[in-house]
């Protein structure tokens, strides 16, 4: 791994602005590009590059990051990756849409699917929001390690550990419910069982 890419993945580890902002400029255009040849839109590209964003992130706090390239050609991967998933899911939606025409079944599945493509969307534009510390403390316990194993990595007290997720997860979620796309999607609350579906979604793109 040469330098650069090295200065990179410490600067998104610490979440530092300008590194990250100089990283979107970079490869945004890419990002941007593949996406509108593929039956994407501005908006669309904009939720894969946070997404691919993210999934480097966790992967950078969970120490299983490898890179047989350039971070910047790795991160274009992951994109592809991340769109190519949610055309798939496009399709599905669209094979829902001609089973209630046929069989005249409710939009319940449809209105859910979208429901849940909007909160993974709210989720991710607050954890990134979070501090370094609370980024990498809700990353291990999303990714499944217990908070015996998080106290080890973190170097606290099994119980200051607890306490760091409590406020993490509890910050998080104060912030989710203030922005106006909470009420949007008439989502009266966002439970442990729902938080705990991001380890799934943390690697279901890679």
């Amino acid at each position: 791994m040469n330098k650069t890419d090295q200065k990179i993945i410490k600067g998104i580890s610490i979440g530092n602005k300008q590194i990250i902002e100089a990283f979107y400029k970079r490869n945004f255009t890419h990002i941007q590009r593949y996406v509108l040849l593929n039956s994407g839109n501005l908006f669309d590209a904009e939720d894969v590059f946070q997404d691919a964003l993210l999934l480097i992130y966790q992967k950078i706090t969970t120490d299983t990051l490898v890179l047989s390239n350039s971070i910047h050609s790795y991160f274009y991967g992951i994109c592809k990756n991340v769109w190519k998933n949610r055309l798939r899911r496009k399709k599905k939606i669209i094979f829902d849409t001609t089973l209630i025409e046929n069989h005249q079944l409710t939009n319940n599945t449809i209105i859910d699917t979208i429901e849940h493509q909007e909160k993974e969307h709210l989720y991710r534009k607050h954890f990134m929001k979070l501090s370094t510390t609370n980024k990498k403390v809700l990353s291990y316990y999303f990714n499944g390690k217990s908070m015996k194993e998080i106290a080890k990595i973190s170097g606290y007290s099994e119980g200051y550990a607890r306490k760091k997720k409590f406020d993490a997860k509890k910050q998080l979620l104060q912030m989710i419910s203030k922005d106006p796309l909470y009420d949007e999607l008439s989502i009266t609350t966002i439970s442990n069982t729902t938080l705990q579906s991001k380890k799934k979604f943390f690697h279901s793109y890679t």
